[in-house]
C-alpha cells in the first residue's frame, strides 16, 4: 500500500504533519478527517526521493543505510517510554515518536504500528508484524507491559536493556577487530612477497645453479605453487568455507561448534561469560516486566546464542514444570559457573530472584569488559611476533643462499 507524507490543521487549528498508507491520496484524505485532521498538503512519500522498498532504482548506499541498528531501537523505545512517562495517549505517542525518528526505514514501521494501534490492535501485536526489527524478545515485554499496566515501565527497562546488550556487542567485535585486520594484512604481505619477490630473487639463485638450503627451496615451493596454482587456493579456500558454513547449520554441527566454542583456550571462557550475562541480564528483565517464568525462559534460550547453554534452559523450564527449582538443573549442567547457580539459588529461597540475576548478568558483563580488555591487549604482541616471524623466515630463506654466493665469489 502507498504511503503518503501529509501536513495539515487539527481540530485545535495546530499545525501537524505525518506520513501515513491508504490506497490514494483522496481515501488518506477520508481517514484523516475522521480524526479530525484537516489535510493541507499531500505527497506519495516515493515522489520526494526518500528511501522506500517500492523504488524502481536500486540504490546500495540507501539499501545499506536503511539498517536499522540495535541503537536506533534502543533510542526509539526510550522516547516512546518517555512520551507515556508523561501521560501522553499510546497513539499520540507514537504520532509524536513518527516526527521524532530520523532513521526513515522506522519512521515508516512507526507509521505502520500507529495505524494497526489506532484500528484496535495492541502494541504488542502490531510490532509483532515487524519481527525482523522487533525480536521475540522485545514483543513479550511490551505485551507484559501492556498487561500489567506499566508500558512506561517496561519500556525504559527494555530501553536500558537494548542498549546494554549493544554496548556488550560492541566490545566483543572491537576486540576482533584488530585481528581480523591484522589477518587480512598478513596475508597480502605475504601473497606479494611469495609472488613478487621471491621469485624474481630465485632467478639469481637458478642462474648460478646452487645447492639451496632446505627453508629457501620449502619457500621457493611454496612461491611457485601460489603463483601457479593460485586459483586451487582461492576454489580450495571456497569449498572450505561453503563446507562448513553447511555443517555448522545442520543439528549436530551447531551443537558440535558450540561445545567446541566453550572448551577452546581463552577465547571458551569469554564465550560462555557472554552466554551468562545474556542468560542473567535477559532473564532478570523480562521477570521484572511481569513477563511469566516459563514464557521468559522460552525466550532466554534463543538470547544465549548457544545450543549447548540454550538445551540447560530448556531442561531448567522443564524441571520447573515438574516443580524443581531453577537452580538444581543448571547445576546439573556443568556448564554454568557455580556463582549462577548459588545465586538464583538464593534469590528463589528469598523471593529476590530478579534482582540476584541482575546481579550475576552485571557481575559477569564486567568480567567480559576486563577479558575483552586483556584479550586485546594480548593479541596485538601475539600478531605482531607472528608477523615478524613469517617475514623473518622469508628474509632469512633468502638471505641464506646470498651469503652463500658470496662467500663462493669471494672464496
Amino acid at each position: 500500500m502507498p504511503v503518503f507524507e501529509y501536513k495539515g490543521l487539527n481540530s485545535s487549528g495546530k499545525n501537524v504533519k505525518g506520513m501515513h498508507d491508504a490506497d490514494s491520496a483522496k481515501t488518506l484524505r477520508a481517514q484523516l478527517r475522521k480524526e479530525g485532521i484537516f489535510v493541507t498538503e499531500v505527497a506519495l512519500k516515493s515522489d520526494k526521493g526518500v528511501a522506500s522498498m517500492a523504488t524502481s532504482e536500486v540504490d546500495v548506499k540507501k539499501l545499506v543505510l536503511s539498517r536499522i541498528t540495535t541503537s536506533d531501537i534502543a533510542i526509539m523505545t526510550r522516547q516512546l517510554a518517555v512520551l507515556l512517562g508523561a501521560g501522553v495517549a499510546l497513539v499520540e505517542a507514537l504520532t509524536a515518536l513518527q516526527d521524532q525518528v530520523d532513521h526513515e526505514r522506522l519512521k515508516l514501521i512507526v507509521n505502520q504500528v500507529k495505524n494497526r494501534v489506532n484500528e484496535g490492535s495492541t502494541l504488542a501485536d502490531a510490532m509483532s508484524q515487524h519481527s525482523r526489527v522487533f525480536n521475540h524478545l522485545y514483543v513479550n515485554m511490551i505485551r507484559a507491559g501492556e498487561h500489567s499496566g506499566a508500558l512506561d515501565v517496561v519500556l525504559m527497562r527494555l530501553a536500558d536493556f537494548t542498549e546494554a546488550q549493544a554496548r556488550l556487542k560492541s566490545k566483543v567485535m572491537g576486540a576482533l577487530t584488530y585481528p581480523i585486520i591484522m589477518v587480512f594484512v598478513s596475508t597480502g604481505i605475504l601473497a606479494v612477497l611469495l609472488t613478487v619477490v621471491v621469485p624474481k630473487v630465485s632467478k639469481i639463485f637458478e642462474d648460478n645453479k646452487m645447492t639451496l638450503p632446505l627453508t629457501t627451496r620449502i619457500l621457493i615451493a611454496s612461491s611457485n605453487f601460489a603463483r601457479n596454482y593460485w586459483w586451487v587456493i582461492l576454489i580450495a579456500m571456497a569449498l572450505v568455507i561453503w563446507g562448513f558454513l553447511r555443517w555448522k547449520k545442520s543439528a549436530k554441527g551447531q551443537v558440535a561448534w558450540d561445545t567446541f566454542m566453550l572448551k577452546v583456550p581463552i577465547f571458551g571462557k569469554l564465550m560462555r561469560m557472554i552466554g551468562v550475562a545474556r542468560f542473567a541480564t535477559t532473564l532478570s528483565t523480562l521477570l521484572k516486566s511481569g513477563v511469566p517464568l516459563l514464557t521468559a525462559l522460552d525466550i532466554v534460550k534463543n538470547v544465549v546464542a548457544n545450543h549447548v547453554l540454550a538445551a540447560v534452559v530448556e531442561k531448567a523450564r522443564d524441571s520447573i514444570r515438574e516443580g524443581e527449582s531453577i537452580a538444581a538443573p543448571l547445576k546439573r549442567s556443568g556448564e554454568f559457573p557455580p556463582l549462577v547457580y548459588h545465586m538464583v539459588a538464593i534469590g528463589e529461597r528469598s523471593g529476590q530472584l530478579e534482582e540476584m540475576l541482575s546481579n550475576v548478568g552485571r557481575a559477569y558483563e564486567d568480567q567480559v569488559e576486563v577479558r575483552v580488555a586483556s584479550l586485546t591487549a594480548m593479541l596485538e604482541p601475539v600478531m605482531t611476533v607472528g608477523m615478524g616471524a613469517v617475514v623473518a623466515f622469508i628474509v632469512m630463506s633468502i638471505l641464506l643462499p646470498i651469503l652463500q654466493l658470496n662467500t663462493a665469489v669471494h672464496g
